[in-house]
């Protein structure tokens, strides 16, 4: 084969001198790489499926297969550019209202619109259930989007309205508890807020009216356990909307289970 003749392949060589394929195309004005390879067959085959795809609207998505040259990514950018007119260098396909983010071919995030920038520009990583982006040197946890912490649990701190983990749309994610230690319950037709702090295993600190109370309940409870001795680096809650006078007030009138006082 003619290496200098393969359409869409040019030839490059790593920093130890090996020859690379890198495969690109144009489409609609815009210039798109579609990889390196380590030989011109695989190299080209990328070119080929990629002007296919460009050139046939029923390549869907779902057409990918394992065996192409194209990585999955870039399957989803071609089609969604070909589709929308929009290139996108993250395996995003918009929808009209929302986006479709494809971790794989049979798993695609759901977002809305308004989050189109940041994953344009952020790629989403897996590591078990844990979803999360490299933002600024540091592993962030897409779900802290939406004010769930890391510590929080499915169930009992949030829960997703239509009961499906891969829909992040904002109307979507409802959150049950904002603070560390905190638990809603209901009481006779009432939402409560439990506190619990754990030390070895876990002690209810006392049950509140407020999500508010019920946090720095046990911000007090950590301050209490801490002054007897108990070195833990217990992490408090920061509550929001009340003055330092306020949060004073709320901290000295608040009862704490006695079983907190006698804790050492």
């Amino acid at each position: 084969m003619n290496q200098k003749k393969v359409i869409g392949v040019y030839t490059t060589a790593l920093k130890d001198g090996t020859p690379s394929y890198r495969a690109s195309i144009t489409y609609s004005g815009k210039h798109i790489a579609l990889g390196s390879y380590d030989n011109i067959g695989k190299a080209s085959k990328a070119y080929k499926e990629a002007a296919k795809i460009l050139a046939d609207s029923s390549f869907s998505v779902e057409s990918y297969k394992s065996s192409m040259s194209l990585s999955f990514d870039k399957v989803v950018t071609l089609v969604n550019f070909r589709d929308k007119g929009m290139y996108i260098s993250t395996p995003i396909y918009l929808e009209k209202k929302y986006f479709l983010y494809y971790l794989s071919p049979s798993k695609p995030l759901k977002f809305d619109i308004e989050d189109l920038f940041y994953y344009s520009s952020h790629k989403i990583m897996q590591r078990g259930s844990h979803l999360f982006v490299a933002d600024y040197g540091s592993q962030v946890s897409i779900l802290q989007r939406y004010g769930i912490k890391s510590y929080a649990v499915e169930g009992r701190d949030y829960r997703f309205a239509n009961d499906d983990p891969t829909d992040l749309r904002y109307e979507n994610i409802i959150i049950l508890n904002r603070y560390r230690g905190v638990r809603q319950y209901a009481e006779k037709g009432f939402l409560k807020y439990k506190a619990v702090i754990h030390i070895k295993s876990n002690y209810v600190v006392g049950s509140y009216n407020t999500e508010a109370e019920a946090a720095i309940a046990y911000n007090k409870a950590a301050d209490i356990l801490i002054k007897n001795g108990i070195s833990k680096n217990f992490q408090l809650n920061y509550v929001e909307d009340l003055s330092a006078s306020q949060y004073a007030d709320i901290y000295m009138k608040l009862k704490i289970s006695p079983k907190i006082y006698e804790l050492r």
